[in-house]
């Protein structure tokens, strides 16, 4: 950013000589003289005349003397800013944000929370719910963003983060508007005979694994459909496209316009909660610890 060597330049034209300087700066008037030399072979430049009274500036000396100041002012700033910048950084939590996974939840946790993070800023990052990326998002928590907040009973997901449950949603079923299904206030089980189901497959979730046994077993009349192992919008569009049943969760109601979610008369949920980073720094766990505290305040 700044040569050191115009310091030593500066101290010379204020202390007046090469001796006062060099006890200013405690090195010797051999090195105050080497580095004015060398500064002056560097420039190609006379910047000042040595006489017995002292030392005088030439007027390249004198230009370069309020430049070196004002550099040596300007860098000083810079850095400071630098600085400010970064403990910015340090103090802001950046939130991960989706369509099914958005970040209201964090805010209400939040405002909650952070009562012991008067500093902090939060910082909302974007990101795409697609089903063959969603992943390699979920390896990016620690970099891309400190938290996401969401459904999470995914045994994919669960190896790359860490989670701390906040509760549960129900568990519903979404379908189109003209549906015949569409009108109901609840649904009982036996309304989805003859319908086709639409769910992930088994394999990632206990909960769903769970619920698919279930209906395989004591319910054969609903066939069931397997979706991609993660919900997009491509999903929700051919719930709605194609008349069949989509199983879905409370908190999903308003992603898509053309569907209705009902309620079902069963004791089907799933947890959702706060994912970081396996590696999280120590702020993000003093958060994350905060707000496993809450519950024990109330």
């Amino acid at each position: 950013m700044y040569n050191p060597v115009l310091d030593t330049f500066i101290t010379v034209v204020d202390c007046g000589s090469f001796t006062k300087a060099a006890e200013h700066l405690y090195i010797s008037p051999t090195a105050i003289m080497k580095q004015m030399n060398s500064l002056e072979n560097h420039l190609n430049l006379k910047l000042i005349e040595r006489t017995p009274s002292g030392i005088h500036l030439t007027p390249a000396g004198k230009v370069i003397y309020k430049d070196a100041k004002f550099m040596m002012d300007y860098s000083k700033k810079s850095i400071a800013s630098a600085n400010a910048a970064a403990v910015a950084h340090d103090t802001t939590f950046c939130v991960g944000t989706s369509l099914l996974n958005p970040a209201k939840p964090f805010m209400d946790l939040w405002y909650r929370a952070n009562k012991d993070f008067p500093d902090y800023k939060l910082h909302l990052v974007p990101f795409e719910d697609n089903h063959e990326g969603i992943l390699s998002e979920i390896e990016k928590l620690g970099e891309k963003f400190d938290f996401l907040i969401g459904v999470c009973d995914s045994r994919k997901w669960l190896m790359r983060c860490e989670f701390l449950p906040l509760g549960t949603y129900k568990k519903m079923i979404a379908v189109s508007r003209d549906h015949h299904l569409a009108s109901k206030k609840f649904i009982e089980i036996e309304d989805l005979y003859g319908q086709t189901l639409m769910m992930v497959p088994s394999g990632d979730s206990g909960t769903n694994d769970f619920i698919r046994n279930d209906l395989e077993m004591n319910h054969p009349s609903i066939q069931i459909e397997d979706t991609p192992t993660f919900y997009d919008m491509t999903v929700f569009n051919r719930c709605a496209e194609t008349g069949k049943v989509l199983l879905t969760i409370e908190c999903w109601r308003d992603v898509h316009p053309g569907l209705v979610s009902i309620p079902v008369r069963w004791d089907y949920s799933i947890p959702y909660g706060l994912l970081y980073s396996s590696n999280a720094p120590d702020d993000v766990r003093r958060f994350v610890g905060a707000v496993a505290g809450l519950d024990d305040k109330q």
